[in-house]
């Protein structure tokens, strides 16, 4: 029993603040293309800027657990967290666009930052999986 909580201490946080992150960005992005083929209903408009304001909650409080736990171990977790960087970025910059007008927005520029940033996150998160876990269910 005392294994089990100890192991349950040392998961880190960031685990599941990046797979919230991935679900809203991915999330976005399938909103988008939603509201494209609706043909401009501002319903999935407004479900994608609330979708990339939670991702970037997320992804901000898991940036800033993955930066002080590459501190504390001295890890070279870097790539995983410029590649969330990355991503924060870009989605940032993707929120301000969505916040113009409508179909303007999520037509041009906002489609492909949606398409770019949920690839980066996407990518961090493999990252993150392929070097946490050789095989199922043992962590290094």
């Amino acid at each position: 029993m005392a294994d089990r909580s100890a192991a349950a201490l040392r998961t880190p946080i960031y685990s599941l603040l990046l797979a919230v992150a991935v679900t809203c960005f991915i999330g976005a992005l399938v909103t988008d293309l939603a509201y494209l083929n609706s043909g401009g209903n501002l319903l999935w408009l407004n479900f994608a800027c609330w979708l990339l304001a939670s991702g970037l909650v997320f992804a901000g409080f898991g940036a800033v657990a993955l930066l002080v736990s590459i501190l504390r171990r001295n890890a070279g977790d870097w790539l995983q967290f410029g590649l969330l960087a990355a991503a924060w970025v870009v989605e940032f910059v993707n929120s301000l666009i969505h916040a113009r007008d409508g179909w303007t927005a999520v037509a041009g520029v906002g489609l492909i930052l949606s398409i770019i940033g949920a690839l980066l996150i996407l990518v961090a998160g493999w990252l993150w999986q392929s070097t946490r876990y050789v095989v199922a269910g043992e962590r290094t």
